[in-house]
């Protein structure tokens, strides 16, 4: 035992050091944003630092009982429950250091979106938004509409919602490290209110995820890139929807992207949010491209599902959840669309930490 076996968390342990210098500059608290981000990493770094002092003493005194094992035999018998203590110790820095996503302490901007089976889908996306909004209520989480279309009979053509963390959050709570694995195709077995033979359809709804980029710093737009119209807000509203041009549609020219807002009465709030959900778009095009051009690196096998692929089944007639990237099985989907979702959740958090493990374990 003559060097450490984990040198690799040592620039990690001086990159919180340094962000603690940092924060304790009065300086730095005059800067909201810088603030926050100095936070948020801080807050990240903390169970690996946490991790690696633990192993760090139980290394030490491993190698301390060996040494003086030598002149006194005494020493020997703790030894064995020493080893124990530093191996557990060990795999749990290992866990610690295996490569996280870097955006796991964002928040997001969550869309969802009717697909095939027309009404009925338009009534499960809007099933499938209050259930993520009282799972963010669950834990504690700030959410604002930031734009919804809603259909005839009810439910959601489309909406998209930012979900927000209060305080700052510990390391894989964050809403985007909770809620990444939501994106893709939901389907939903059940007999439709417009059914009237009690026959049971499959309909489906869309899911897309991205974090949320509070810095605008972050994502470069350049104005001369973007298009950018104002229309008349459709659908109930208040006193200036439906009667002034508020809503705001944005075109991003390089990549023809276009984001709308219509929810709020300014029409700068509207301009304001769909710059918003932009850059989150733009963000996530930039992370996917990156890690598509990465090749020898391992991507996570939970988040590299195709966006067409059905990651999950809602059968209602026998109260059944099924979510088919991990096999998870359930039957308290009541319960699960009234929000409680942490079980769904956690074993696509338990499946990509075994992905990352066996990544890590490759190289």
């Amino acid at each position: 035992m003559t060097s450490s076996p984990f040198s690799s968390a040592l620039p990690l342990v001086a990159e919180h050091a340094d962000l603690e210098r940092q924060l304790a500059d009065p300086a730095v608290h005059g800067d909201a944003t810088a603030l926050r981000r100095l936070n948020k990493r801080y807050a990240a770094l903390a169970g690996t630092v946490a991790a690696y002092r633990d192993w760090e003493r139980a290394w030490e005194d491993l190698a301390t009982a060996c040494e003086l094992a030598q002149d006194d035999p005494s020493f020997a018998e703790e030894i064995p429950e020493l080893e124990v203590q530093e191996s557990a110790a060990a795999e749990h820095l290992r866990r610690q250091l295996v490569p996280r996503d870097p955006d796991d302490d964002r928040d997001v901007i969550l869309e969802v979106k009717a697909g095939e089976g027309g009404a009925e889908s338009a009534l499960f996306a809007g099933d499938l938004m209050r259930m993520y909004l009282r799972y963010a209520e669950r834990r504690g989480w700030r959410t604002e509409l930031l734009d919804t279309t809603e259909s005839d009979l009810g439910g959601y053509k489309d909406a998209r919602v930012s979900i927000t963390a209060t305080g700052t959050p510990a390391p894989g709570e964050a809403p985007w490290a909770r809620l990444k694995y939501e994106g893709g195709v939901h389907r939903v077995q059940r007999v439709p209110v417009t059914e009237s033979q009690g026959r049971i359809h499959t309909s489906a709804a869309g899911v897309l995820v991205m974090p949320d980029i509070d810095d605008p710093a972050e994502v470069d737009l350049d104005p001369n890139d973007l298009k950018i119209d104002v229309f008349r807000s459709s659908g109930p509203g208040g006193q200036s929807v439906n009667t002034t041009d508020s809503a705001v549609r944005i075109t991003h020219l390089p990549s023809g992207l276009v984001v709308s807002c219509q929810n709020e009465k300014s029409q700068l709030q509207n301009k304001e949010s769909a710059l918003r959900v932009l850059r989150a778009r733009l963000h996530q095009i930039a992370v996917e491209e990156a890690e598509a051009a990465a090749s020898e690196q391992r991507r996570s096998q939970v988040r590299t599902v195709d966006r067409s692929e059905r990651i999950r089944t809602y059968n209602f007639p026998e109260n059944r959840i099924a979510d088919h990237r991990t096999g998870y099985k359930s039957y308290n989907l009541d319960q699960v669309i009234d929000g409680d979702l942490d079980a769904v959740v956690q074993s696509a958090v338990d499946a990509d930490e075994a992905a990352r493990l066996a990544a890590a374990g490759d190289r």
